[in-house]
């Protein structure tokens, strides 16, 4: 199962929100979700990121593979280069 961590759009129209969430691939962007890993509001000036860090690590220790925006946002976060840090020391 190949498993995504990737936006789930919530909030009304125009206006939205969005929860980072783990997935599997195969599942709708707005449908089944495994974990929510953290929420992110672009309308928020700056934006709002929050992200439970564990959880991310986790998920991508496991394999679960980031899409290009939450990718983005973790980098901003600095989780990235922890995985990465993480990945290599072992």
């Amino acid at each position: 199962m190949a498993v995504k961590i990737r936006l789930k759009r919530m909030g009304a129209k125009k206006s939205p929100f969005y929860r980072i969430v783990v997935a599997d691939a195969r599942s709708p962007r707005d449908g089944r979700q495994i974990e929510t890993v953290g929420t992110y509001n672009p309308l928020t000036v700056p934006a709002t990121v929050q992200i439970d860090e564990e959880k991310a690590l986790k998920w991508l220790t496991n394999g679960a593979k980031p899409s290009d925006t939450v990718r983005n946002l973790f980098s901003d976060q600095g989780i990235m280069e922890k995985f990465h840090n993480s990945k290599f020391s072992k």
